[in-house]
C-alpha cells in the first residue's frame, strides 16, 4: 500500500471516528479571508501546513479524551490542558513556549434579575490558531463570530485578531453587567426613604446585589493583568494593527473595574444609611410613646386624686366634676402641644 494510500485510509477513519466526542466549531482563514468553517477537527494539521493559515477551533465540555485530540494537533502543554480541564480557574494568561492560555469568564445578568451568571472560558493562543474550550453554553457563538465578521479588515493580523474579537466579546458582557447592577443600586437608593417599603426587602436585595458584585468583581478586576499582558509586544498580539483595539479593550475593563469600585462603596453607604434610618425610626418611635406616656400620666394623677376618699373643694359638686373636668382636658391639651412643637408627635 502507498503512501498516499495510508493517508486517505487515516483520514477516512478520522471522520469515521469523529475525534472529539463534545460539539466542536471550527473556522480557517487563509490570507485574512473565512475561507472554510465547520470542517473536521482532524483536518487542522492539514490545514496548517498550508502557507498564511489561521484556524479557531471551539470546544464545548470538551473530556480528557477530547482535549488528548487537541494536543496531539497542536502540542499544548500539559499544565495548560489541566487548566482548561478543571473548573473555577482565576482570570489569567500564562506563557509558555510556544503558545499561551488565557482564562476568563463571560457574565450575563439580566435586567431586574440580580443574579448573576458566569461562564468559564479557556483559550490557547498559538502562533497560527486559537483554540477556545467553554466549559458551559453560557457563552453564545454567534455574536462572536458576527463581531469577527463585522470587521473583515482586521483578519489579517490572523491570531492577534481573533483573541482580540475573544476578549473584547466577554468584556463587553461584562461591562453590560456592571451598567446593569449600577441601575439596581440606583433604584435601592430610591428605596431608601420609601415609607412603603419594608426593610427586609430592602436588606435582601443589597445583599443579593452585594453577591453579584462580589462575583462580576472576580471576573473583571483580573482582566487588567491580562489586557496588560497581551499588550506585550513580545506577546505578538498586539501589532500595529491591533494594538489600538487592545488599548480599547483595556480602557473598557479599567472603566468597570473603577464603576465596580464605586458601586461596592455605594452599597455600603446605602446598608450604613438603612440601618442609621432604622435606628432614627425606632428613636422616633421611643419618643412618640414617651410623650403618650407623658399624658396618660398626668391624667391618672388627676383622676387619682379626685377619686380619693377625702373631701375637695367641690366634691359631689357639679362646680367640682367641671373644674376635674377642665383640668383633665387642659392638661392633655397643653402637653400634647408641647410635645407636637418639640416634634415627638
Amino acid at each position: 500500500m502507498s503512501l498516499d494510500q495510508t493517508q486517505q485510509n487515516a483520514a477516512t477513519a478520522c471522520r469515521a471516528q469523529s475525534p472529539t466526542g463534545c460539539q466542536a466549531h471550527t473556522r480557517l482563514y487563509r490570507a485574512g479571508e473565512l475561507v472554510a468553517e465547520g470542517f473536521e477537527v482532524c483536518d487542522i494539521s492539514d490545514h496548517l501546513a498550508e502557507p498564511d493559515t489561521v484556524v479557531w477551533l471551539d470546544l464545548l465540555k470538551p473530556s480528557a479524551s477530547d482535549m488528548g485530540v487537541v494536543v496531539e494537533e497542536f502540542g499544548l502543554h500539559p499544565l495548560a490542558i489541566e487548566d482548561a480541564l478543571q473548573e473555577q480557574q482565576r482570570p489569567k494568561i500564562d506563557r509558555y513556549p510556544d503558545h499561551a492560555f488565557l482564562t476568563a469568564y463571560a457574565v450575563s445578568c439580566a435586567p431586574g434579575d440580580l443574579l448573576l451568571h458566569t461562564g468559564e472560558i479557556a483559550a490557547f493562543i498559538t502562533s497560527r490558531a486559537l483554540v477556545t474550550v467553554r466549559k458551559d453554553d453560557l457563552l453564545e457563538l454567534q455574536p462572536l463570530l458576527d463581531r469577527w465578521d463585522s470587521t473583515p479588515e482586521l483578519t489579517k493580523s490572523g491570531v492577534a485578531f481573533l483573541a482580540h474579537g475573544l476578549v473584547d466579546h466577554l468584556v463587553d458582557g461584562q461591562s453590560a453587567a456592571v451598567s446593569l447592577l449600577d441601575d439596581e443600586a440606583e433604584e435601592l437608593e430610591d428605596l431608601l426613604f420609601d415609607e412603603q417599603q419594608t426593610g427586609g426587602d430592602l436588606q435582601r436585595r443589597s445583599f443579593a446585589l452585594r453577591k453579584s458584585l462580589t462575583q462580576l468583581r472576580r471576573a473583571v478586576l483580573p482582566m487588567r493583568d491580562v489586557l496588560a499582558t497581551m499588550l506585550r509586544p513580545d506577546l505578538g498580539l498586539a501589532d500595529e494593527r491591533m494594538a489600538p483595539y487592545l488599548r480599547d479593550v483595556d480602557d473598557h475593563v479599567q472603566r468597570s473595574a473603577a464603576d465596580i469600585d464605586g458601586l461596592r462603596d455605594l452599597l455600603a453607604t446605602i446598608l450604613d444609611t438603612n440601618l442609621t434610618l432604622a435606628s432614627n425610626r425606632l428613636n422616633e418611635t421611643v419618643f412618640r410613646l414617651t410623650a403618650y406616656a407623658a399624658i396618660l400620666a398626668v391624667t391618672t394623677a388627676f383622676t387619682g386624686y379626685f377619686g380619693q376618699n377625702v373631701p375637695f373643694p367641690g366634691s359631689e359638686q357639679t362646680s367640682g366634676f367641671v373644674a376635674s373636668t377642665v383640668l383633665l382636658v387642659g392638661s392633655v391639651v397643653l402637653l400634647f402641644t408641647f410635645f407636637k412643637r418639640k416634634g415627638w408627635l
